[in-house]
């Protein structure tokens, strides 16, 4: 892969330490809500908003990079996955350039898959570590939404997605808790808010109650990404 141009340098103020020694395991995928690239970058640029991002990429395709990814940068906000918290010691945080209801512009995704090709060789990420803000705070937070293609990064390995043809189980709320939970989601924000992450990410187009689909969907991922409570403890 080519991108169309270097990284534009555009230093936030807004960052620090990553805490305890951690590293990056993990890239955060964002949507700005914002009219455009110049006032996302002014606000994750202002001391007084304490709000950042590594990376910010347009929707015309140019990159700016705000804060080093050896830095913590402020994007994440409270939430936990895979049972651990202060994501933003344990990711990078990349903001697209959408306003939230909008298909995502072609130059943009073709710049993120560049962008992830490097972040996670260079940090070697596994592709399931690539994740929406929604997914570790489904209370708080909905992007990148529904219109954001996760299929496509799965198709060139920069994300997942469920094996089509799982065999389907019955619906059962306690057994959908619990393969999120092996996947990765806090359960603990309660049924509703994750199963409507979930469906943000891997199925904007259900709607309803809980169905046979969903359990494939999250029973695949479960078994083929789950990290078992001591590496979650760790």
């Amino acid at each position: 892969m080519t991108g169309p141009g270097p990284a534009i340098s555009q230093p936030s103020p807004n960052f620090g330490g990553r805490r305890d020694g951690l590293r990056p395991e993990l890239v955060v995928l964002h949507y700005t809500a914002m009219p455009d690239a110049q006032a996302a970058l002014a606000r994750l640029c202002a001391p007084e908003h304490e709000v950042s991002a590594h990376y910010l990429i347009a929707r015309d395709g140019r990159l700016f990079r705000l804060v080093e990814e050896d830095q913590r940068a402020w994007h994440a906000g409270t939430g936990n996955w895979r049972g651990r918290g202060d994501v933003n010691s344990r990711s990078i945080g990349v903001e697209l350039d959408n306003c939230g209801n909008s298909p995502f512009a072609e130059p943009q995704m073709a710049r993120l898959e560049v962008l992830l090709c490097d972040i996670l060789a260079r940090w070697q990420i596994q592709p399931e570590g690539v994740i929406a803000h929604s997914d570790f705070a489904p209370t708080r937070k909905t992007d990148p939404g529904p219109r954001f293609d996760w299929q496509r990064l799965s198709l060139q390995g920069l994300a997942v997605w469920p094996a089509p043809g799982t065999p389907a189980s019955a619906p059962d709320e306690a057994a959908f808790l619990k393969a999120a939970r092996a996947f990765g989601y806090p359960v603990e924000d309660g049924f509703a808010a994750v199963l409507a992450a979930f469906r943000a990410r891997f199925r904007p187009w259900a709607r309803g109650s809980l169905d046979e689909s969903d359990m494939a969907a999250i029973e695949d991922l479960a078994r083929r990404f789950a990290v078992d409570r001591a590496a979650r403890r760790a």
